[in-house]
């Protein structure tokens, strides 16, 4: 592997705005606040910022904000600055971050802006992203799909292969509603039980309601510097360091399920995404080394299959982790404290900054009630499309 970016690009302004049915909320209002609350956390002027990445992953889809690099320009007056809007699937939010480190970590820029925002509640469910597969996309290979019956599949086939139940999946779902209600962003801000989500309409078997992420508005923003101007440019004390980040295009987004090296039991994006932040951030037993670990779970069963991909468990194992309460607040990993995508919500292009700004506040000790003690090192995974790509962050407490 080439040359390391550990260590070279700090963390050093964190903005997140409530996540949920924001309608009162336009796309700029929404990258507006995350920004400014990046600015003040920072503490620097919006003037300082030399360069920034916005991540929206499918703006025509609800709306036109969004559609390029101008729409974050004219939200935040960052004229005639270079700036540059990112897609990338579920990994956007994250796509923005890692493109504003590496410019960083380049030596292009001292100071940078990575934005991740989405407004996914303007239409109905039937006339977003359901539609894109119905209008948009391939005649034979996308008739009849949809985002839960992709990942049913894999619950399909992971239950028959390891003996998992519905009863585990459930255990991911209680776990994350739990970490949602401690968090005052969150989408959805309530506890529910085991019966509950056993009980949940179906939505595409094994999934029920519980066990699917919701559509989402919200945004997200971080500010970036080099790691030597962290205390000597800006003042800071507490700030986090960005030890390693992979990326992984491991198939096609349509043709998924249709390649033969797919086992429908775990992720190969996710699997070599994690093996280049690890080598660069020399983790060699993550279960170990991690304190606290943010995982995309757009379904249930997707926490699982992350467990396994991501070196916390072997293969098979997943259900026992979370069962056990190794996963939960007080656990030996905490996986998803923020709520996760299933609690905490998942606008596309915002999800992925979220992520790595709610581990920045974990390792500045300031998530309040679900807190977790004396995290030093974190662990961001998104992963894109029906798992054909996958992104992957470990960040560290300076």
């Amino acid at each position: 592997m080439s040359e390391s970016i550990s260590g070279k690009v700090a963390i050093i302004g964190v903005g997140i705005t409530k996540f949920g049915e924001l309608f009162n909320k336009s796309y700029n209002d929404l990258v507006v606040d995350a920004a400014f609350e990046a600015y003040e956390d920072s503490g620097i002027n919006p003037e300082e910022i030399e360069a920034a990445w916005l991540g929206t992953y499918l703006p025509l889809g609800w709306g036109f904000d969004g559609t390029g690099g101008p729409s974050l320009a004219e939200a935040l007056d960052l004229y005639p600055k270079p700036v540059s809007r990112v897609s990338n699937y579920c990994t956007t939010g994250m796509e923005a971050v890692r493109m504003a480190a590496m410019a960083v970590a380049s030596g292009m820029h001292d100071v940078v802006l990575a934005v991740g925002a989405e407004k996914m509640r303007e239409v109905p469910p039937r006339g977003s992203l359901v539609a894109q597969h119905i209008e948009k996309l391939h005649p034979m290979y996308s008739k009849g799909r949809t985002a839960p019956g992709s990942f049913a599949i894999l619950a399909t086939r992971y239950f028959e292969e390891y003996g998992a139940t519905k009863e585990d999946l459930a255990e991911v779902a209680v776990k994350n509603h739990y970490h949602g209600s401690l968090n005052p962003r969150a989408h959805f801000r309530k506890e529910i039980t085991k019966e509950q989500v056993l009980k949940a309409p179906p939505v595409t078997e094994p999934l029920g309601l519980y066990d699917c992420c919701p559509t989402t508005d919200g945004a997200a923003a971080l500010i970036l510097c080099k790691a030597g101007l962290a205390e000597k440019r800006f003042s800071k004390k507490d700030y986090v360091l960005i030890d390693g980040m992979g990326l992984s295009c491991a198939t096609g987004y349509i043709t998924t399920a249709f390649n033969p090296k797919f086992k429908f039991t775990g992720f190969e994006a996710t699997q070599h995404a994690s093996k280049q932040a690890y080598e660069q951030a020399g983790i060699e037993n993550p279960l170990e080394e991690i304190d606290v670990a943010e995982v995309h779970d757009c379904f249930t069963i997707t926490e699982i299959l992350n467990y396994e991909d991501l070196g916390f468990v072997k293969k098979g194992e997943g259900p026992d982790f979370v069962k056990s309460g190794s996963s939960k607040l007080g656990g030996q990993l905490p996986v998803n404290t923020s709520g996760g995508l299933k609690s905490c919500g998942h606008p596309i292009g915002a999800t992925g900054a979220r992520v790595l700004g709610d581990l920045s506040n974990q390792l500045l000790g300031r998530c309040g009630d679900r807190q977790v003690k004396n995290a030093k090192k974190a662990l961001g995974h998104t992963l894109g499309g029906p798992g054909a790509v996958s992104s992957v962050f470990i960040l560290s407490k300076n």
